[in-house]
């Protein structure tokens, strides 16, 4: 492939999805990872810590319903109550030790804090979630989770969420989470009340 013709395709690739790391650049344009950090720079692409850092720096909505610290991954983008983009590597603490496998109570954390911070309310509780593990995620790999906000019901006081873990292109995990949220109720030891609005 001429290089003109590869510079359009690595950077239509990487503005279809920024989280595409060089290895996978390698294999889609079957070139070495040379060539594809050479390409990169020529282009003014910066490496994916550096592009993930400045989607992070750009203006997207704060998080209300938990504090930043509690959500599990690095949240990319938040649009509340419509959509949510979050990071996560696994790391040596994630996994098992003897396969390198990531525990599944990572990949699930990731993307149900995720589901629960994509709510714009001060409260938001997980009521259900209906998970499917698609393939066991391994040391060294970045989930990327996409959180949909799909309907919010009952007086605002439900919100479905779809999400959907990737490691590269591949789905890795996907979930359907219920959400509570306050919306005039608050939280006591026995569940969920009415606030009193007087």
């Amino acid at each position: 492939m001429p290089k003109r013709q590869r510079h359009q395709q690595l950077s239509k690739l990487i503005e279809e999805n920024p989280f595409m790391t060089d290895r996978e650049l390698t294999r889609l344009l079957k070139v070495s990872i040379q060539t594809i950090r050479l390409d990169r720079l020529e282009l003014g692409i910066p490496e994916l810590r550096e592009r993930l850092k400045l989607m992070a720096e750009r203006s997207y909505d704060s998080v209300r319903s938990l504090p930043l610290h509690e959500v599990i991954g690095d949240i990319v983008d938040l649009q509340l109550d419509k959509s949510g983009i979050s990071l996560f590597e696994i790391a040596h603490e994630h996994v098992f030790s003897r396969t390198g496998i990531a525990r599944g109570h990572h990949v699930f954390a990731q993307a149900n804090s995720l589901a629960v911070a994509v709510i714009d309310d001060e409260i938001a509780l997980t009521a259900t979630a209906d998970i499917r593990f698609i393939r066991s995620v391994k040391l060294g790999e970045k989930c990327i989770a996409k959180a949909y906000v799909r309907s919010i019901s009952g007086e605002k006081s439900k919100a479905k969420v779809e999400v959907f873990t990737y490691v590269g292109e591949e789905m890795v995990f996907q979930g359907n989470f219920v959400i509570y949220r306050s919306a005039g109720d608050y939280v006591s030891e026995g569940g969920i009340e009415r606030a009193d609005r007087h």
